[in-house]
Protein backbone atom coordinates (compact mmCIF):
# COMPACT_ATOMS: atom_id res chain seq x y z
CA UNK A 1 0.00 0.00 0.00
CA UNK A 2 1.45 3.52 -1.15
CA UNK A 3 2.09 5.75 1.95
CA UNK A 4 -0.23 8.40 2.21
CA UNK A 5 0.76 12.26 2.68
CA UNK A 6 -0.45 15.51 2.74
CA UNK A 7 1.12 18.79 0.30
CA UNK A 8 1.58 21.99 0.71
CA UNK A 9 1.72 23.52 -2.66
CA UNK A 10 4.53 26.86 -3.78
CA UNK A 11 2.63 30.25 -4.02
CA UNK A 12 1.44 30.78 -7.46
CA UNK A 13 2.80 28.39 -9.74
CA UNK A 14 5.75 26.83 -10.54
CA UNK A 15 7.95 25.84 -7.38
CA UNK A 16 11.85 26.15 -6.77
CA UNK A 17 11.92 22.69 -5.01
CA UNK A 18 10.89 20.24 -2.90
CA UNK A 19 10.77 20.02 0.19
CA UNK A 20 9.73 16.42 2.05
CA UNK A 21 9.43 16.35 5.75
CA UNK A 22 9.31 13.05 7.85
CA UNK A 23 7.96 13.05 11.08
CA UNK A 24 8.84 11.63 14.34
CA UNK A 25 7.68 8.97 16.29
CA UNK A 26 3.93 8.22 17.30
CA UNK A 27 3.26 11.60 15.10
CA UNK A 28 1.42 11.81 11.98
CA UNK A 29 1.40 13.22 8.19
CA UNK A 30 0.26 16.77 9.85
CA UNK A 31 3.05 16.72 12.76
CA UNK A 32 5.52 19.04 10.28
CA UNK A 33 3.27 20.67 7.87
CA UNK A 34 3.44 23.84 9.82
CA UNK A 35 7.18 23.25 9.67
CA UNK A 36 7.02 23.77 5.84
CA UNK A 37 5.51 27.30 6.49
CA UNK A 38 8.02 28.28 9.20
CA UNK A 39 10.84 27.20 7.25
CA UNK A 40 9.20 28.69 3.77
CA UNK A 41 7.56 31.39 4.36
CA UNK A 42 7.66 32.52 1.12
CA UNK A 43 6.01 29.14 -0.29
CA UNK A 44 8.16 28.95 -2.85
CA UNK A 45 8.89 25.54 -1.77
CA UNK A 46 6.09 22.64 -2.43
CA UNK A 47 6.20 20.95 0.67
CA UNK A 48 5.32 17.11 1.41
CA UNK A 49 4.75 15.11 4.34
CA UNK A 50 4.36 11.75 4.45
CA UNK A 51 2.45 9.26 7.08
CA UNK A 52 5.12 6.12 8.49
CA UNK A 53 3.39 2.74 7.65
CA UNK A 54 3.53 1.18 11.36
CA UNK A 55 0.89 1.28 13.86
CA UNK A 56 2.36 -0.19 17.34
CA UNK A 57 -0.46 -1.98 19.14
CA UNK A 58 -0.34 0.45 23.37
CA UNK A 59 1.36 3.50 21.08
CA UNK A 60 -0.85 6.69 18.70
CA UNK A 61 0.28 7.49 16.10
CA UNK A 62 2.88 5.96 12.77
CA UNK A 63 6.03 4.53 13.33
CA UNK A 64 8.91 4.31 10.49
CA UNK A 65 10.22 1.09 12.04
CA UNK A 66 10.40 -0.62 15.50
CA UNK A 67 13.38 0.48 18.22
CA UNK A 68 15.13 -2.46 19.97
CA UNK A 69 17.46 0.53 20.79
CA UNK A 70 18.42 4.07 19.63
CA UNK A 71 20.34 3.89 16.62
CA UNK A 72 19.94 0.22 16.34
CA UNK A 73 16.53 0.20 13.91
CA UNK A 74 14.91 -2.80 13.51
CA UNK A 75 16.33 -3.89 10.16
CA UNK A 76 13.00 -5.68 8.93
CA UNK A 77 10.49 -2.71 9.39
CA UNK A 78 13.25 -0.42 9.00
CA UNK A 79 14.03 -1.75 5.57
CA UNK A 80 10.19 -1.88 4.32
CA UNK A 81 9.97 1.57 5.32
CA UNK A 82 12.62 2.71 3.33
CA UNK A 83 11.62 0.71 0.55
CA UNK A 84 8.35 2.51 0.96
CA UNK A 85 9.38 5.64 1.30
CA UNK A 86 12.27 5.24 -1.71
CA UNK A 87 8.68 4.47 -3.97
CA UNK A 88 6.72 7.77 -2.46
CA UNK A 89 9.66 9.62 -3.25
CA UNK A 90 10.57 8.56 -7.09
CA UNK A 91 6.22 8.89 -7.43
CA UNK A 92 6.54 12.57 -6.01
CA UNK A 93 9.58 13.28 -8.34
CA UNK A 94 7.59 11.78 -11.58
CA UNK A 95 4.23 13.79 -10.50
CA UNK A 96 5.66 17.19 -9.47
CA UNK A 97 8.46 17.21 -12.09
CA UNK A 98 10.73 18.55 -9.30
CA UNK A 99 14.17 16.12 -9.67
CA UNK A 100 15.88 14.93 -6.34
CA UNK A 101 18.65 17.40 -7.42
CA UNK A 102 16.13 20.23 -6.66
CA UNK A 103 14.64 17.98 -3.81
CA UNK A 104 15.76 18.95 0.32
CA UNK A 105 14.56 15.77 3.09
CA UNK A 106 13.98 16.56 6.13
CA UNK A 107 12.56 15.06 9.67
CA UNK A 108 12.40 15.11 13.26
CA UNK A 109 13.86 12.15 15.55
CA UNK A 110 12.61 8.65 13.54
CA UNK A 111 11.66 10.68 10.56
CA UNK A 112 15.37 12.87 10.32
CA UNK A 113 16.83 8.91 10.72
CA UNK A 114 14.28 8.53 7.62
CA UNK A 115 15.98 11.19 5.57
CA UNK A 116 19.38 9.91 6.36
CA UNK A 117 18.68 6.42 5.12
CA UNK A 118 16.97 7.53 1.46
CA UNK A 119 19.66 10.62 1.58
CA UNK A 120 22.85 8.51 1.89
CA UNK A 121 21.57 5.30 0.81
CA UNK A 122 23.53 3.11 -1.79
CA UNK A 123 21.69 2.97 -4.97
CA UNK A 124 19.09 6.20 -4.46
CA UNK A 125 20.01 9.91 -6.11
CA UNK A 126 21.51 12.36 -3.84
CA UNK A 127 18.91 15.20 -2.85
CA UNK A 128 20.00 18.89 -2.90
CA UNK A 129 20.62 18.87 0.97
CA UNK A 130 19.64 16.60 5.00
CA UNK A 131 18.01 18.86 7.13
CA UNK A 132 18.42 16.54 10.69
CA UNK A 133 16.84 17.37 13.73
CA UNK A 134 18.01 15.46 16.63
CA UNK A 135 18.61 12.16 14.71
CA UNK A 136 21.04 9.67 13.86
CA UNK A 137 23.35 7.77 10.90
CA UNK A 138 21.28 4.68 10.99
CA UNK A 139 23.15 1.02 12.08
CA UNK A 140 20.83 -1.37 10.52
CA UNK A 141 22.02 -4.96 8.92
CA UNK A 142 20.72 -4.04 5.52
CA UNK A 143 21.67 -1.23 4.69
CA UNK A 144 24.83 1.44 4.10
CA UNK A 145 25.48 5.07 3.48
CA UNK A 146 27.31 6.10 0.30
CA UNK A 147 29.41 8.85 1.43
CA UNK A 148 31.87 8.35 -1.40
CA UNK A 149 28.65 9.44 -4.07
CA UNK A 150 27.63 12.11 -1.68
CA UNK A 151 30.61 14.51 -1.64
CA UNK A 152 30.13 17.70 -0.90
CA UNK A 153 26.26 17.18 0.06
CA UNK A 154 24.97 20.01 1.73
CA UNK A 155 23.98 18.81 5.29
CA UNK A 156 21.97 20.33 8.59
CA UNK A 157 21.82 18.66 11.94
CA UNK A 158 20.35 20.29 14.99
CA UNK A 159 20.55 18.42 18.14
CA UNK A 160 19.79 19.39 22.20
CA UNK A 161 22.37 18.87 24.45
CA UNK A 162 19.89 17.80 27.46
CA UNK A 163 18.05 15.60 24.51
CA UNK A 164 17.31 12.77 26.71
CA UNK A 165 15.42 10.58 23.63
CA UNK A 166 18.22 10.68 21.45
CA UNK A 167 21.57 11.30 23.10
CA UNK A 168 23.62 14.31 21.26
CA UNK A 169 26.31 11.81 21.09
CA UNK A 170 24.51 10.98 18.49
CA UNK A 171 24.01 14.07 16.41
CA UNK A 172 28.05 14.86 16.99
CA UNK A 173 28.83 11.13 15.95
CA UNK A 174 26.52 11.57 12.60
CA UNK A 175 28.20 15.03 11.91
CA UNK A 176 31.76 13.85 12.11
CA UNK A 177 31.46 10.72 10.32
CA UNK A 178 29.80 12.91 7.34
CA UNK A 179 32.52 15.46 6.97
CA UNK A 180 35.23 12.75 7.12
CA UNK A 181 33.14 11.46 4.23
CA UNK A 182 33.27 14.66 2.35
CA UNK A 183 30.02 16.12 2.90
CA UNK A 184 29.22 19.77 3.61
CA UNK A 185 28.54 19.72 6.95
CA UNK A 186 27.03 22.44 9.60
CA UNK A 187 26.36 21.27 13.17
CA UNK A 188 24.21 23.39 15.80
CA UNK A 189 24.03 22.22 18.96
CA UNK A 190 21.76 23.83 21.86
CA UNK A 191 20.66 23.42 25.45
CA UNK A 192 17.28 22.19 24.65
CA UNK A 193 16.31 18.70 24.87
CA UNK A 194 14.34 16.59 21.92
CA UNK A 195 12.47 18.98 20.02
CA UNK A 196 12.95 21.77 17.20
CA UNK A 197 13.70 24.35 19.50
CA UNK A 198 13.78 28.50 18.34
CA UNK A 199 17.34 28.48 17.64
CA UNK A 200 17.05 25.31 15.52
CA UNK A 201 14.50 26.63 13.26
CA UNK A 202 16.06 29.93 12.87
CA UNK A 203 19.35 27.79 11.80
CA UNK A 204 17.38 25.71 9.46
CA UNK A 205 15.90 28.81 7.87
CA UNK A 206 18.50 30.54 7.45
CA UNK A 207 19.98 26.73 5.73
CA UNK A 208 17.64 26.30 3.36
CA UNK A 209 17.78 29.68 2.35
CA UNK A 210 21.49 29.15 1.33
CA UNK A 211 20.86 25.82 -0.43
CA UNK A 212 21.03 26.03 -3.96
CA UNK A 213 18.39 24.07 -5.85
CA UNK A 214 19.53 24.23 -8.91
CA UNK A 215 22.55 22.76 -10.57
Amino acid sequence: MALSYRERPAEGGAAGGLLILHHGRGADELDLLGLGDALDPQRRLHVVTPRAPLTVPGMGGAHWYLVPRVGHPDPQTFLAAVGELAALHDALWQQTGIPPERTLLGGFSMGAVMSYALGLGAGRPAPAGILAFSGFIPDAEGWEPDLAGRQGLRVLITHGRADAVIGADFGRAARDALAVGGLEVEYVENAGGHQIGAEALTAAKRWLEQTPLSR
